[in-house]
């Protein structure tokens, strides 16, 4: 199986084996470029950011502890694949499979958990396509065999924390300790700055302990951090689970919200917001309320809004159950153009009865650009 994505704007950085903190910085582009972040073999960080400043994208390497982080924004075009370590369907080169995640409820939001591969019908751009993979979140002995889940954890860390982080890093630690599902766990702190670790299940007790060392601070780097995630995201197979977790709105970015937007929509990460907005006015709770709902929205995700922040222990399970009710369909989608577009999706659940689905809405083609006319 492959997956291809295309991405109209992109924070690139460079993940080390090691565990420590990367601290990522993004930058605007000196001018837009079509080619500069492509995921090809390099020998290091280095290389990337020559690559990057030969392209006329601001890079800098911010060195932390013993890593080195290459990390840039740009407004590009980007396609990339990569063979899944999963044990799931193989198919002839130049042919993609289109992977969705989907959650399935009622109208007062019970999940479905017993559907099968039968029940679903897929149509793209109004098209039905035939289904050649499927597997529930939390099954018992799937077969196929469920994707490995990765999770990532966006902890907002800003000074409009205040009181509640106490809260938060003990809810944020107990949701952590019901999940046991992941197979590495990406921890992206953020206020001025953003911070990105990624811990294997054998070094929870290090993630725990950085959760607990958190401080507010500084303003809110909200879509940066996102960025940054995704970039780191998009390098590994899997579902890819993400929880956001934050007070307010953005403060600090570098990245624009539709520029955001692009790169969900271009990402297979489903997005689970929770906003704890009461101590914003009317008027800017209800404008961050819409900015989380849409964010969870591009990607198929949910958005929660405790009234307290004592209400985030049965948001937490809310969450977990809608993570373990999600299904994985992949299906090959029989329109065989590279040309990038945006193709909408449609999913049906066919069994009798009142179901609900939640996915995102579609996904970016595969690009490939086409080859140079010769001089005459």
């Amino acid at each position: 199986m492959s997956r291809t994505n295309v991405l109209r704007y992109k924070a690139c950085a460079t993940f080390s084996p090691t565990r420590d903190v990367l601290v990522a910085q993004v930058f605007r582009p000196a001018r837009s470029i079509a080619s500069a972040f492509r995921r090809t073999p390099g020998p290091g960080p280095y290389a990337v950011c020559s690559r990057i400043e030969q392209a006329g994208v601001e890079c800098r390497l911010v060195k932390h502890s013993r890593i080195i982080l290459a990390t840039a924004l740009a407004a590009a075009a980007v396609a990339w694949s990569r063979p899944s370590a999963q044990q799931v369907p193989v198919f002839r080169a130049g042919i993609e499979l289109v992977n969705l995640g989907v959650t399935v409820a009622d109208k007062k939001g019970s999940l479905f958990t017993d559907l099968k591969a039968d029940d679903f019908e897929i149509y793209e751009d109004g098209k039905k396509q035939t289904i050649r993979y499927f597997a529930a979140g939390d099954p018992a002995g799937p077969d196929p065999p469920g994707l490995e889940m990765h999770l990532g954890l966006l902890l907002d860390v800003s000074e409009s924390m205040g009181d509640d982080i106490k809260f938060t890093k003990t809810a944020s630690i107990k949701f952590l300790n019901t999940l046991v599902d992941a197979v590495d766990i990406t921890m992206v702190d953020f206020d001025t700055q953003v911070r990105v670790a990624r811990y294997g299940q054998d070094e929870f007790a290090r993630l725990i302990e950085r959760i607990r060392q958190q401080k507010a601070s500084g303003w809110t780097a909200l879509y940066d951090a996102i960025g940054v995630y995704l970039d780191g995201a998009g390098g590994q197979d899997g579902r890819k689970i993400m929880l956001l977790y934050t007070d307010g709105g953005d403060t600090r970015s570098a990245i624009r919200f539709n520029e955001l937007l692009d790169l969900l929509k271009a990402s297979d990460v489903t997005v689970y917001a929770i906003g704890e907005l009461e101590h914003q006015s009317a008027s800017g709770r209800n404008s961050q309320r819409a900015v989380l709902q849409q964010i969870a929205d591009a990607t198929g995700g949910q958005a929660f809004f405790p009234l307290d922040v004592k209400d985030l222990d049965p948001v937490y399970d809310k969450v977990i159950a809608a993570i373990r009710a999600q299904y994985t369909i992949g299906y090959l989608s029989t329109n065989d153009k590279a040309d990038g577009a945006w193709r909408k999706v449609e999913i049906k659940v066919t069994r009798k009865g009142d179901y609900r689905t939640r996915s995102r809405k579609g996904y970016f083609a595969p690009y490939k650009k086409a080859p140079d006319k010769p001089k005459p």
